[in-house]
């Protein structure tokens, strides 16, 4: 705990003195004259806002000279039962069972399958899925030593979502399992590593939970590679220099997460927060709240970036994307009524602070760019300090250090995988450099549409506009150019609107708005390019992952198992009375 104290402190110091410095430069540019109360503002959105940027950078920073370890796997077959919960809402059954089927076979290849016990927990509220869901079970039923160790339950009613359908299991049939492997229905994970997360809890009772570090996998838009391979090659240094950092108070992220039950059953029961949401009601990112909890009530709550094995699958456009990212900014502007609950620890009110600073930073970028044009079209205002007049410096000089902010980390991770030798699982050197700077480019053009629909949505729950809990489409959900004009018609306007009126207004600064503002204009052709897969070559060679030229055997099961379920088609004699009876209570 000691090393991450030390390592919180250091990481806050640098972000501090950095923002503060890059509040200063701001200053030195705009205060030319002496400083009026728009620069002021100005330079206030600016620390505020370089502070969460540079603290972002500083865990991967961190995660660069973190050693990074092969987890070594024991054979030993764990001593405690597992119960892996995959919990389902209006999914596609034959992908999801097709993903249990590929895990339950890994199990039985290590000869430990009889530790686990397999359960759906199924939220579906359209009677259509509902069937197709008892018809596909029965075809999982036809797996190896199914009997006994795979079950399925349906809840007519989806009280508190997720969370509330974890909840219901571990009420009912939580004390016949020590553990739970908690699962999405795009996770996938191998044997091996199931078995791992179990050995760890057995070996250590103060355990309470155990996060791996999931890779995101079967991506083929553009927009998907782009986040696979982020997730893949970039994400574990950052993971890495988090995990340094957070010690026993990890994250949880709500899936390929091991919990120890008894911990979670008395630790982490949600409250329904008073009011209407979208302030009110059940928590939506329950995740962040039950770390919390469980950190509270002295479990451990470790991550670790090394323990490979752990999959699952991204959003494929931008879109999909926005609309996740919708109810995580609801749920994690929530926390702000969790942050002064009784007795957490310091760093769990830190995380929500994070959490909602991760959403409440794009309309503060947007501000700075409003206050920036106001500053232009209203240049000559009384100053508040005549007195300061500094050494004016460029525009350019403040934005190379924005810009070396946001790259260097990626490029330090590159310079790491150059010398021990991991660039060469992901195509050697030079493949990997392409696919960092096209990682780059292709963030910095969306970056604009991003932080203009998360805006939108702190706007929208900052007005009490409730966003629900819409069912995920997973998969090849491709979009044409008039979906995607549907979707950002109002970014569009927005753009020709701000750089319309900075031409006419403020023609000076136009050069510094229009980066910014062009990505807005062409949202729809961006969105709708992204969404599809590139045409040539049938392997795209950027944006290539380790796992796609050498792919874990679990995936390679579940695609061969996909391919011979719909081959077969629907199994056949099956109706939803028949179904009921494999319903485990």
């Amino acid at each position: 705990m000691t090393r991450s104290i030390l390592t919180r402190t250091t990481a806050l110091l640098a972000a501090l003195c950095l923002s503060g410095a890059g509040g200063y430069l701001f200053l030195r540019f705009t205060g030319e004259g002496g400083l009026t109360a728009l620069d002021v503002a100005r330079a206030v959105l600016m620390t505020f806002s370089a502070f969460w940027l540079v603290w972002g950078g500083a865990a991967a920073v961190l995660g660069v000279f973190v050693p990074s370890r092969r987890a070594v796997l024991s054979n030993d077959t764990p001593q405690g039962m597992t119960a892996i919960l995959v919990p389902i809402y209006n999914e596609n059954p034959v992908e999801t069972f097709a993903r249990i089927a590929a895990m339950n076979r890994s199990l039985i290849e290590l000869g430990v399958a009889e530790r686990f016990h397999i359960a759906v927990l199924s939220d579906t509220q359209q009677p259509e899925n509902a069937r197709a869901e008892m018809v596909w079970f029965q075809q999982l039923l036809a797996e190896p030593m199914s009997d006994g160790r795979i079950f399925y339950r349906r809840r007519e009613r989806n009280i508190g979502r997720k969370a509330g359908n974890i909840e219901d299991f571990i009420e009912r049939s939580g004390a016949a399992y020590d553990y739970a492997l908690i699962l999405d229905a795009d996770s996938l994970m191998e044997g091996a590593t199931i078995a791992e997360l179990a050995r760890r809890m057995d070996g250590d009772a103060s355990l309470g939970l155990l996060q791996t570090l999931p890779q995101i996998i079967h991506a083929q838009t553009l927009f998907g590679r782009s986040m696979q391979f982020s997730a893949g090659y970039l994400s574990p240094a950052f993971a890495r220099g988090a995990a340094v950092m957070q010690g026993n108070e990890g994250p949880y992220w709500g899936h390929n997460a091991i919990v120890r039950v008894k911990a979670f059953a008395a630790s982490c029961g949600l409250p329904e927060l008073s009011g209407k949401p979208p302030f009110g009601g059940h928590i939506l990112s329950h995740d962040y709240v039950e770390a919390a909890l469980l950190s509270r009530a002295g479990w451990k709550v470790q991550v670790d970036p090394n323990l490979g094995g752990s999959f699952e699958e991204g959003p494929e456009n931008l879109i999909e994307y926005a609309k996740r990212d919708r109810r995580w900014c609801q749920g994690n502007l929530q926390h702000r009524r969790l942050i002064g609950a009784p007795g957490l620890k310091f760093w769990s009110r830190f995380t929500f602070v994070q959490g909602i600073m991760a959403y409440l930073a794009s309309p503060l970028w947007l501000a700075l760019l409003a206050t920036s044009i106001a500053a232009a079209i209203f240049p000559n205002p009384q100053p508040m300090f005549a007195g300061f007049d500094p050494t004016p410096i460029s525009m350019w000089v403040l934005g190379a250090a924005v810009a070396a902010v946001l790259v260097i980390p990626k490029f330090m991770i590159f310079l790491r995988g150059a010398v021990d030798g991991r660039n060469r699982r992901f195509g050697g050197n030079v493949r990997v450099l392409g696919s960092i700077v096209g990682e780059i480019v292709f963030s910095t053009i969306l970056a604009p549409v991003m932080l203009l629909l998360q805006s939108r949505a702190v706007a929208q729950v900052l007005l009490g506009i409730d966003g629900g809990w819409p069912a995920t489409k997973r998969g090849q959900n491709w979009l044409s150019l008039r979906d995607s004009f549907s979707a950002s018609w109002w970014i569009v306007l927005l753009g020709v609107a701000t750089l319309g009126s900075t031409i006419l207004f403020a023609p000076t600064i136009a050069i510094w708005v229009a980066p910014a503002m062009l990505p807005a204009i062409i949202a729809p052709l961006l969105i709708a390019f992204s969404s599809h897969p590139p045409r040539k070559p049938k392997v795209p060679s950027l944006f290539r992952t380790d796992l796609e030229i050498v792919p874990s055997p679990v995936i390679v099961q579940q695609r061969v198992i996909l391919a011979a379920w719909l081959e077969q088609g629907e199994p056949a004699g099956t109706t939803l009375a028949e179904g009921i009876g494999h319903v485990h209570a």
